[in-house]
């Protein structure tokens, strides 16, 4: 971990970007996750990606986000001066627990920020259990021995 904050391995990963392309290997995408009532939210920051390349798919309990960021209307044959913001395909897999009801998966992408909302299941909530008392049993009072 102490390489992802050393400015020389950021350099040559930069330049490694761009020497073999964006495109080769799949970019993660930075997320939050938390809990809200009943429901697990999971939000990505995806700036500028092309709307219609988002795919958002739940299947063997395992939720995977992908989606395209292109050069946009500049068309491939631009000389750049800077390209920090990375282009390319991005993509993120997150391994679902049993307690999810995966058939009532939603997502929106607005202001650049998808959220994807998974629910909790009905029998994975938790509930109150009543504890019925025994009503033939005669208890003693007072402790006589």
């Amino acid at each position: 971990m102490t390489t992802a904050f050393d400015p020389l391995f950021r350099d040559l990963n930069r330049l490694a970007t761009e020497v073999f392309g964006s495109n080769r290997a799949p970019q993660s995408m930075a997320m939050d996750a938390y809990r809200s009532g009943d429901n697990y939210v999971v939000e990505f920051d995806l700036p500028g990606i092309d709307p219609s390349s988002l795919e958002v798919s739940a299947e063997n309990r395992t939720l995977t986000v992908r989606a395209e960021r292109g050069t946009g209307n500049r068309g491939e044959e631009v000389d750049y001066i800077a390209a920090e913001r990375p282009r390319g395909t991005f993509s993120r897999q997150l391994s679902l627990g049993y307690g999810l009801d995966v058939d009532n998966i939603s997502a929106t992408y607005t202001d650049g920020v998808l959220t994807v909302t998974l629910p909790v299941a009905e029998q994975a909530k938790p509930r109150q259990i009543k504890v019925d008392h025994g009503g033939d049993r005669k208890v003693i009072e007072g402790g006589n021995s």
